[in-house]
């Protein structure tokens, strides 16, 4: 794709970065994974594989000639051709058209062709993340968010973590690196729950510091 987000003032955010916000990582689906493991075409070509030889066996079994059986069976390979080719499309559309972006401060999310969402996840509603590497070093990394917030699996779809509909978790999809954004995200998350530890003692401190005052102060007269 060319030009379908040349509005961007950085590439994959909506707006410019706030002072102090920087980025650390920024990547994009893989489209052969997401085909693959997304749009399930592996699965797919099998079906109708198994289709056009079920088309064979039935048509001998039945009386027909081989060849007249095989051109039953090869009339299915149009539309399973048709079919694959959509749901390539539809992963490379996909991949083509959404940037993950890790900042020191939040995850965000842009996708979509037709019409372009961009979802901001502060690293203080992220409860946890979880990485799904293969061994060809691919994978997911999901996000466990802390309860009640929740984005919509509607909202989410492809990217997020299969199985999980009720508490979806968004999830970086088909990287072709899980490692790195893994690592990335990890030590991000690590010094953001620190800073918020560190700020909600402070607070702490203060008000117990503030009722101590009050406490041993005299009462004022009227």
């Amino acid at each position: 794709m060319s030009g379908e987000h040349d509005f961007e003032p950085i590439r994959g955010l909506p707006g410019d970065l706030p002072a102090g916000e920087t980025i650390l990582w920024q990547g994009e689906p893989d489209w052969t994974l997401m085909a693959r493991r997304v749009f399930r075409v592996d699965w797919v070509a099998v079906y109708f594989v198994l289709l056009m030889l079920w088309r064979v066996v039935d048509g001998t079994a039945n009386g027909h000639d081989l060849g007249s059986a095989l051109v039953a069976a090869v009339s299915v390979a149009p539309i399973g051709i048709f079919g694959l080719g959509l749901l390539v499309g539809l992963a490379y559309l996909n991949s083509r058209t959404t940037v993950y972006t890790l900042t020191n401060r939040r995850l965000v999310m842009r996708f979509g062709a037709a019409m372009t969402k961009a979802i901001n996840i502060p690293y203080k509603i992220i409860e946890s993340a979880a990485v799904n590497q293969l061994a060809d070093g691919s994978g997911d990394v999901a996000l466990q968010l802390v309860k009640p917030n929740k984005i919509s699996i509607v909202l989410l779809w492809p990217h997020a973590r299969p199985g999980f509909i009720v508490q979806p978790q968004p999830s970086l999809r088909c990287l072709r690196d899980a490692a790195k954004p893994a690592a990335v995200l990890a030590e991000a998350l690590r010094l953001a729950h620190e800073q918020t530890h560190a700020t909600t003692a402070r607070v702490d401190d203060a008000s117990a510091a503030s009722n101590g005052a009050n406490v041993g102060a005299e009462p004022a007269l009227a």
